[in-house]
C-alpha cells in the first residue's frame, strides 16, 4: 500500500499541534472536506463538530482561553461569516484563534464563476477581507507560499495572542511538500536592557519614599503569560484587587486580596485602599466602560506604574520595550527592599451570614450567594454578561478557580458554547456555566455538543423571563426585553436522550442548594433552571446600568 503524501494540510495540522492544539472546533463544507480528512488521520488533533459556526468560534475561544491556543474550521462564505463574531471577540480580547477557512479551488476561483457561497462576482476575497479586519495575520494560501505563510501566520497568533486568519483552498491542502526541517523559531526576546535598567532604577526610588503600596491586576497579566511573575510580587502581602475582567489572575482567598475595583461602583473600601495608595502598581490594566463603572476611576499617575504587555509607564515618562514579566520582577525586588506595610485580612471581622431557610423564595441575591457557596477551588467557571457576571462580582472565588467572561466584546451568549471548548482544553477542571435565559437562547445548540461529549458541566440558568440587563438599562417593562418563556430542565432530555445529562427547575433557596450539591455529585451534565424575579437585578449591575443609561442619553 503506497504511504499518503505529505501535504499542506498536514503541515498545517502539524504546527498547530506543535503548538499544544488537540482539538479543532468546527463546522464541515464541502470545501473543507477533504482537510477534514486529514484532521481524522491525525494523531494529536480531535474533530469536534458544532451545531453551527458562531458557536465553535465561541468554542475555539473558550479553548483558547485555557490552552493559549485554539483552532476553528469553516467553509468559504457563509461559514466563515457566521464566525466572524466570535472571531471579533477573540480580538478584542486577545484571545488567540487561528481561523483556517477552507475555500474553492485556485482553478474555480480563477474562472470567476457564479460559485456557492460566493457573492456570485468572481470576487473570491471579499470574506478574507472582512476578516482582515478583526485579525492579527492573514494569508491566502497557495501551493508556493503555503508552508512559509502558516509559518509567519502561526507566530503572530502565539506571540500577539490575537486571532488569525488563513484561507486554504481545497486543492492546496492537498498539495504535497517537504515536511518541515525543524520547529517553528522561538520569539525574540522583549526587553531592551537599557529600559529596564532605567525602569528599575525609577521604581526602586518610589517604593523607597512611598508609605503604602497597592497594586491594581487585569486580564492581560494572563494573555502574555505573566501570571507566575505577579503572584511572586502578591506573596508580599501587598493589598490588591482585580478589575471584574481579571479575576483569574489572582487567587482570592488570599488575605492580602480586597476584591473587585469598579471606579465609582466599587465597594468604598476597595476604592480607597486602590485610589489613595501612595504608590498603585497597575499590572495589565485595561480600563473598558463595563469594568470602570463608565471609566469613573481616578488614579493618580504620578504615583502609578502603569505595566503593560511590552511596555511600561510612569508619570510622563515611557519604557519600552519592556515585557511585563521583566517589569513586574523589577517592582517585585523594589518593593521587597522597601520593606513596605503588609495587608491586614478584612476577613476576620466579617460576621457569617445568617441562615437562609430553604422555603425562601429564590432572588439575585440568594442565588448567587448559593452559587458562590458552591464554587470549590479547580473549577472553571464561565459567567456570561448580564446577570450572571455581576451577580458573582461581590462574592470571593476560593484558590485556583479560573474564572471567564466577556466584558469588553460583551457578546450573550458566548459562554455556553465557550464552556465546551474550556472543558476540553482541562478537562480535569470542573466546568460550571453561570448563564442567563436570554443569553442562552442565542446559543442554546451547543448544549446538545456538550452532551454528545461528555462534558460534566454544572449550568445554572438564570430564567428571568428576558433581557435583565437590557430592563435595568431601559425599558423595565417593555416587550422588546421580554423573549419566549422555555421548559430548560426539559431540554437537556430532548437534546441529550442518552441519559447523559439531568435538568431540573428550582425556586427556593433549599432547592438550589440540593440540586448544586446533586450536580456536584453527578458524573453528567446538570442544567439547573433556577427561577428569580424578572425586575430583581445585582447591586453591582445595577450601578453599573445607571451609569449605560446616562452614557445612551445625548448630550445638550
Amino acid at each position: 500500500m503506497t504511504e499518503a503524501p505529505y501535504t499542506v494540510a498536514d503541515h498545517l495540522l502539524d504546527r498547530l499541534a506543535s503548538l499544544g492544539v488537540r482539538h479543532l472546533f468546527g463546522v464541515p463544507g464541502d470545501f473543507t472536506l477533504a482537510f477534514l480528512d486529514h484532521v481524522e488521520r491525525h494523531p494529536l488533533i480531535e474533530w469536534v463538530g458544532c451545531a453551527n459556526e458562531l458557536g465553535a468560534g465561541y468554542a475555539a475561544d473558550g479553548y483558547a482561553r485555557l490552552n493559549g491556543l485554539g483552532a476553528l474550521s469553516t467553509t468559504f462564505g457563509v461559514g466563515e461569516l457566521s464566525a466572524i463574531n466570535a472571531v471579533a471577540g477573540s480580538s478584542a480580547e486577545h484571545v488567540p484563534v487561528v481561523h483556517i477557512a477552507g475555500a474553492p479551488t485556485l482553478a474555480t476561483q480563477a474562472a470567476g464563476r457564479a460559485t456557492h457561497h460566493s457573492l456570485g462576482d468572481g470576487d473570491f476575497g471579499h470574506f478574507a477581507r472582512m476578516s482582515a479586519e478583526v485579525t492579527a495575520a492573514q494569508a491566502v494560501l497557495t501551493a508556493e507560499n503555503a508552508a512559509a505563510e502558516i509559518d509567519r501566520v502561526l507566530r503572530v497568533a502565539r506571540d500577539r495572542r490575537l486571532p488569525v486568519y488563513l484561507m486554504l483552498p481545497a486543492d492546496v491542502a492537498e498539495t504535497p511538500i517537504a515536511p518541515a526541517a525543524g520547529p517553528l523559531p522561538e520569539r525574540d526576546p522583549i526587553t531592551d536592557l537599557a529600559a529596564l535598567t532605567e525602569f528599575t532604577e525609577v521604581v526602586s526610588g518610589l517604593a523607597g519614599r512611598a508609605a503604602s503600596v497597592a497594586v491594581l491586576a487585569d486580564i492581560l497579566v494572563n494573555r502574555v503569560g505573566a501570571e507566575a511573575h505577579l503572584h511572586a510580587l502578591l506573596e508580599q502581602r501587598i493589598p490588591h484587587a482585580t478589575l471584574l475582567w481579571g479575576r483569574r489572575v489572582v487567587d482570592e482567598s488570599s488575605p492580602a486580596y480586597l476584591g473587585s475595583y469598579l471606579g465609582a461602583s466599587s465597594d468604598p473600601a476597595v476604592r480607597a485602599a486602590i485610589e489613595d495608595a501612595d504608590l498603585l502598581v497597575m499590572a495589565g490594566v485595561q480600563f473598558t466602560d463595563l469594568t470602570s463603572g463608565f471609566f469613573t476611576q481616578r488614579l493618580d499617575p504620578a504615583r502609578t506604574i502603569e505595566i503593560r504587555g511590552e511596555s511600561a509607564r510612569i508619570g510622563d515618562r515611557e519604557f519600552t520595550p519592556l515585557a511585563m514579566a521583566d517589569a513586574l520582577d523589577a517592582v517585585t525586588a523594589a518593593v521587597r527592599a522597601a520593606d513596605l506595610p503588609t495587608a491586614v485580612d478584612s476577613r476576620a471581622d466579617a460576621a457569617p451570614p445568617a441562615p437562609v431557610p430553604d422555603r425562601a423564595p429564590l432572588s439575585q441575591a440568594l442565588l448567587w450567594d448559593a452559587v458562590g457557596a458552591a464554587i470549590r477551588p479547580g473549577d472553571t467557571v464561565l459567567a456570561d454578561q448580564g446577570t450572571a457576571f455581576y451577580g458573582m462580582a461581590d462574592h470571593r472565588l476560593p484558590h485556583d478557580v479560573v474564572f471567564v467572561g466577556q466584558p469588553l466584546w460583551a457578546s450573550i451568549g458566548f459562554t455556553l458554547p465557550a464552556l465546551l471548548g474550556a472543558a476540553l482544553a482541562q478537562p480535569d477542571r470542573q466546568p460550571v456555566l453561570l448563564i442567563g435565559d436570554g443569553a442562552a437562547q442565542l446559543t442554546i445548540a451547543e448544549l446538545g455538543t456538550l452532551l454528545r461529549h461528555r462534558v460534566p458541566a454544572i449550568i445554572v440558568l438564570v430564567d428571568n423571563s428576558g433581557y435583565t440587563v437590557e430592563r435595568v438599562i431601559h425599558g423595565l417593562r417593555e416587550e422588546y426585553n421580554d423573549i419566549a418563556g422555555w421548559d430548560w430542565a426539559a431540554l437537556v432530555a430532548a437534546m441529550g436522550p442518552s441519559g447523559r445529562g439531568a435538568g431540573v427547575r428550582v425556586d427556593t433557596a433549599g432547592a438550589l442548594r440540593r440540586a448544586l450539591a446533586d450536580a456536584r455529585a453527578f458524573d453528567g451534565l446538570t442544567l439547573i433552571q433556577a427561577v428569580v424575579p424578572p425586575e430583581d437585578v445585582p447591586p453591582v449591575l445595577r450601578s453599573l446600568a445607571t451609569a449605560a443609561a446616562a452614557a445612551n442619553r445625548p448630550r445638550d
